[in-house]
């Protein structure tokens, strides 16, 4: 089975009933800015590569920007989350790559959007499957994230078991959910539910570095 239609459709439930204006947990970006990121990186994979070394500040990227002002007003905005709900063309690279590439993907920028505001959504209650599913791709999704952090890092997932995605000593264990090492990794710490162990002199670096 692949989780990423689940998360897919999941998303696109979430994205209907939020505010296309409603702010979400990448700095810049609104709920529609964030359609219009998931969109463009399937039908349009290239301009993103663009988008990203184009230095612009959130929200102001050149192509992806085209996306966000097409989806202007309910019309728009619903022909934008209808195309992400429709999916990739048979063609893209993306889709292809199927859970590898993007069950980290919608979960990460499921949750940018259930948790930002002020009224920010509790973590979900995910199937035991997709659970490991994520777990299963924790390892690789953390690598480059954490590969300049000050310690070594054990992920650990109580019944999924650690995996360490950083080397070094001193090491800290950082434990949560799946989705909330998700979370920790890709930098959204002030919502991710997670525990840090390990040596105080390590946490404290590591914690200092993540901030």
């Amino acid at each position: 089975m692949a989780w990423m239609e689940d998360e897919r459709s999941a998303l696109v439930a979430t994205a209907r009933d939020t505010d296309p204006e409603a702010p979400t947990l990448c700095e810049g970006w609104t709920t529609r800015h964030l359609l219009a990121h998931l969109v463009e990186r399937e039908h349009q994979p290239w301009f993103v590569a663009v988008d990203l070394v184009s230095n612009r500040p959130p929200g102001e990227e050149r192509f992806m920007r085209r996306l966000v002002d097409d989806a202007a007003g309910a019309d728009g905005y619903r022909a934008l989350v209808d195309r992400f709900a429709g999916g990739p063309p048979a063609w893209s690279p993306i889709g292809l790559a199927g859970d590898r590439m993007n069950l980290v993907e919608y979960v990460v920028h499921h949750e940018d959007i259930r948790r930002a505001g002020p009224a920010p959504a509790p973590p979900r209650d995910l199937p035991p499957k997709m659970a490991s599913a994520i777990r299963r791709h924790l390892a690789a999704a953390a690598r480059l994230p954490l590969r300049k952090s000050p310690v070594g890092v054990v992920l650990d997932a109580p019944g999924h078991g650690p995996v360490q995605p950083r080397k070094g000593e001193p090491t800290v264990t950082v434990s949560g959910a799946p989705v909330e090492l998700l979370l920790w990794v890709f930098g959204r710490r002030d919502v991710a539910d997670v525990e840090l162990q390990g040596p105080p002199d390590a946490v404290e670096r590591l914690r200092t570095w993540a901030t």
